[in-house]
């Protein structure tokens, strides 16, 4: 029966993965035109070590995001230590002492609390100084009569944009509302910096933020655009002036971008980001395969497996504690490394509920590989997203709900 089951699944999703391919073969073709456009050589994995002054494959990876992103410049460094980290670095560069940050997707992701000042912490942007307000989104999309108050009554430094959906109920954004937002805000003060948390998003669909009117982006480069290869890292994208800020911020005034060495990564970063199409492919095909097969389980999913994606995440609402530990278990035992530990709920750094998690991953925290996570707080969602490919991630979701049915 439950073979039936899956090929019903699978013939089910036959057109939604078809869309994928389409999708793959557009982004293919931006990354490797910027390739060439850049002139890619072997010379340019070449590693630099001490300051990393003349790091020539370190400046062409800026400018080959530059390139695929249309922005004016951009900042991709293994000094980043996580997404969350390139965040808060350009926070800080952009904002000073009496500025205001708006959110105007509700609260960030729990990393953030102790950097906004949301829960104390001495280093916190509230300890020197910066306000932060927020307006929380309505139905799945943007309050546009409060942003309008909000930012025609008080003065707004940046405006930050989550587009994935965190460890919340709410659906990811789609470029189309973020394009739709940035046209609104600009037209009443186009003074205002519009920041875009773009974690798990890149290349889920044809365009990015900055070529519909951000001002900056951010991400992780062992999320999408790491292909699973690069092993740490992020990137800021947009504005040349902004980005030389946030520069200064991650290394010092006065010498930005043109210091810190590569320390062998370029090779990894480049080939990473050759990867990424196929890859954020795969996951996301992995997660229309999920949604598929758990609604046909009477399980409710979000998105539905023919919804449009914003971003590499499926939801799975469980609505009880028991499934959704039993589910994540079944990940952890079926990815390639550490398949046999076994997650237990536990607390973690930045979290205020127990996180139970699954990262059978080459790459510490790599979410671009087969993942699944989620706080033990009601409704019990599993927040799983990733997959190299997409016939490892069709195994382990048959074997993980196989798992959660003992």
């Amino acid at each position: 029966m439950f073979e039936e089951l899956i090929e019903k699944v699978d013939l089910k999703i036959k057109d939604e993965l078809s869309k994928v391919d389409d999708l793959e073969r557009v982004n293919s073709e931006k990354v490797l035109n910027a390739f060439i456009k850049e002139q890619v050589a072997e010379t340019d994995f070449f590693a630099t070590t001490g300051y990393g002054y003349n790091d020539m494959g370190r400046d062409k990876i800026e400018k080959i995001y530059a390139d695929i992103f249309k922005a004016e410049s951009a900042l991709v460094r293994n000094q980043f230590i996580s997404g969350s980290h390139a965040l808060t670095v350009a926070f800080f560069a952009l904002l000073r002492p009496g500025d205001t940050l708006l959110s105007i997707t509700g609260k960030p992701y729990d990393t953030m609390d102790e950097v906004i000042g949301i829960i104390d912490n001495p280093s916190s942007l509230k300890s020197f100084g910066i306000n932060y307000m927020q307006v929380d989104l309505i139905d799945n999309d943007f309050d546009y009569d409060k942003i309008k108050d909000v930012i025609t009554n008080n003065k707004i430094k940046v405006i930050e944009i989550q587009r994935s959906k965190g460890y919340s109920t709410r659906c990811s954004l789609t470029i189309e509302k973020v394009e739709s937002v940035i046209k609104f805000i600009k037209s009443i003060n186009k003074e205002i910096i519009i920041m875009i948390d773009n974690c798990y998003c890149e290349f889920v669909s044809t365009k990015e933020p900055v070529e519909v009117g951000a001002d900056i982006a951010v991400g992780s480069l062992i999320k999408n655009l790491g292909g699973g290869i690069a092993p740490n890292g992020a990137y800021i994208v947009g504005r040349s002036n902004l980005i030389n800020a946030c520069a200064e911020r991650l290394t010092l005034p006065g010498e930005g971008k043109e210091v810190g060495p590569s320390l062998g990564i370029n090779k990894q970063i480049l080939q990473g980001l050759f990867m990424a199409p196929s890859v954020v492919s795969s996951s996301l095909k992995t997660a229309i395969f999920t949604a598929g097969l758990l609604e046909e389980l009477g399980y409710s999913v979000e998105p539905k497996y023919n919804e449009e994606r914003a971003d590499i995440v499926q939801n799975i609402i469980f609505n009880n504690e028991r499934d959704l530990i039993k589910y994540t278990q079944g990940i952890q035992m079926n990815s390639p490394i550490d398949s046999n530990s076994l997650p237990i709920p536990d607390d973690m750094p930045g979290y205020t509920d127990k996180i139970i998690m699954a990262s059978g991953s080459f790459t510490q925290g790599s979410s671009i590989e087969l993942s699944c996570d989620g706080p033990l707080r009601s409704p019990y969602i599993a927040y799983q997203q990733g997959s190299l490919t997409y016939t490892y991630g069709r195994l382990a979701v048959i074997k993980a709900v196989s798992n959660l049915k003992s």
